[in-house]
């Protein structure tokens, strides 16, 4: 994303947290009930309390994502009823070791393939032939960022192609053969032009990859950028009783993945500008690469805890789901960030540029400088974790709320965002993962003690 804001911190204060008593086993209803244990006799007892409500949640098409070396090329065609028809297209330039030894004029041709690295597939009916091509480029990926709504010109007719039948592998190195009149002519070029004498010859020549999926597959795919993702040339000379291999790969090159949303006719439909929170009826969802984010509106917290005094927080915890019920074949992300924002609808970031998220429960979610200055912690974020069982993300947030109620930290809202700390990239980036949940499912539940 191109653009942030941010936080400005609270006044200091005191950094002692109360102790946490034990979590008391108690049934669910739907007031909240209290459970006296009695200390001696006509003294004060303590009450177990569980409450539960709802925080209201709408949808944010986060600004444009930069996609330039990600890693991974978002190849594939969807289109469902809430998101509409979303078009992801891998764009890459090819590699070529000048060093390599090239063929000589008598050399044979034996055969060109173009091989994949599918490190994962995610759609529908995978059992069924899905079909991925390999267009040559037509104008040059230049040494600067592109972000998910860029695209490139390349030529109509792909240089290969080939169908895949998944089935239930999720990952897979496959190998499509190359259409005959550009083996030829990329074989001669090898044997005899100036094209192959160097990487910038052989860019004039070859400016790189656009990588499609057939559109009425409903599916979607994430490739490693590397040498697997290359055009295996093979040949022998005179003599020769095996082939020799000429790779042309993805290795080293500038990529980016280019996004295409038509969310006309869908409860996305209205969601037409970045960075602005929309109401899009009983349902809301994510989905990974055309940056569509969920809010959460925490204004309720207020509400509920401006009730509160003298408690202590045992449990709580956000529960989103369960999720509407897709393929097996379709995952959505196995973890969500939750970012701070506000009405900007950005995340929310330190005056240093580090974004500010609920922290891991049980840690110091605060922290305090030389000069008595109370702060955020930023070094240990959280994430709402999905279970496939019962199709439900949730965590732990009993640190943070307590933080709340103590004002050590301002209450935020919340921006929901398939990811993982710490992990290489950002995946959200990295597929078109997704899912829609109902609005009156994302719950917080309150297990706290009291005195009376």
């Amino acid at each position: 994303m191109k653009s942030s804001s941010t936080y400005i911190p609270t006044s200091p204060v005191n950094l002692a947290f109360g102790a946490i008593l034990s979590l008391f086993l108690i049934s669910s209803c739907s007031d909240p009930a209290t459970v006296g244990i009695e200390l001696s006799p006509g003294n004060n007892q303590i009450g177990v309390v569980f409450e539960e409500f709802e925080l209201s949640a709408e949808v944010v098409l986060l600004d444009s994502f930069n996609t330039t070396n990600q890693s991974i090329l978002v190849v594939g065609e969807e289109d469902d009823s809430f998101f509409g028809k979303t078009s992801a297209t891998g764009y890459s330039r090819l590699y070529i070791d000048s060093r390599a030894k090239r063929p000589d004029t008598k050399a044979v041709l034996d055969s060109i393939y173009f091989s994949v690295n599918i490190l994962n597939i995610d759609g529908i009916n995978l059992d069924k032939p899905k079909l991925f091509s390999i267009h040559k480029l037509t104008e040059s990926i230049l040494d600067t960022l592109y972000y998910s709504f860029d695209e490139l010109s390349y030529v109509t007719s792909p240089l290969s192609s080939g169908e895949i039948i998944f089935g239930e592998k999720t990952d897979s190195l496959a190998s499509f053969q190359v259409e005959e009149e550009f083996a030829n002519e990329i074989f001669s070029k090898m044997q005899l032009g100036l094209e192959f004498n160097n990487l910038f010859t052989f860019r004039d020549y070859f400016p790189g990859i656009a990588v499609k999926a057939r559109e009425e597959d409903n599916s979607s795919i994430s490739i490693g950028v590397g040498s697997s993702t290359a055009l295996k040339v093979y040949y022998h000379n005179e003599g020769d009783t095996v082939s020799t291999l000429y790779n042309i790969s993805t290795a080293s090159s500038r990529s980016f993945n280019g996004i295409k949303s038509n969310r006309s006719g869908t409860p996305t439909g209205l969601v037409t500008e970045t960075k602005k929170a929309y109401n899009v009826g009983s349902l809301v969802g994510l989905k990974s690469s055309l940056g569509m984010a969920i809010k959460l509106d925490t204004s309720p917290f207020d509400a509920f805890l401006d009730t509160l005094s003298g408690v202590i927080f045992n449990q709580v915890s956000l529960e989103l789901g369960e999720i509407q019920t897709q393929a097996d074949t379709q995952k959505p992300p196995g973890s969500l960030i939750m970012y701070f924002t506000d009405a900007t609808n950005e995340i929310l970031e330190t005056s240093s540029g580090a974004p500010l998220t609920v922290q891991v429960d049980g840690s110091p979610q605060v922290y305090t400088d030389e000069n008595g200055n109370v702060f955020p912690n930023t070094n240990s974020p959280t994430t709402l974790i999905y279970n496939a069982v019962d199709r439900k993300y949730s965590q732990l947030i009993t640190s943070h709320v307590n933080a709340i109620f103590r004002r050590q930290i301002t209450r935020k809202d919340w921006l929901l965002y398939g990811n993982s700390p710490g992990t290489n990239g950002d995946d959200f980036k990295k597929s078109l993962r997704q899912f829609v949940v109902d609005k009156n499912k994302v719950k917080i539940k309150v297990i706290y003690s009291k005195s009376r």
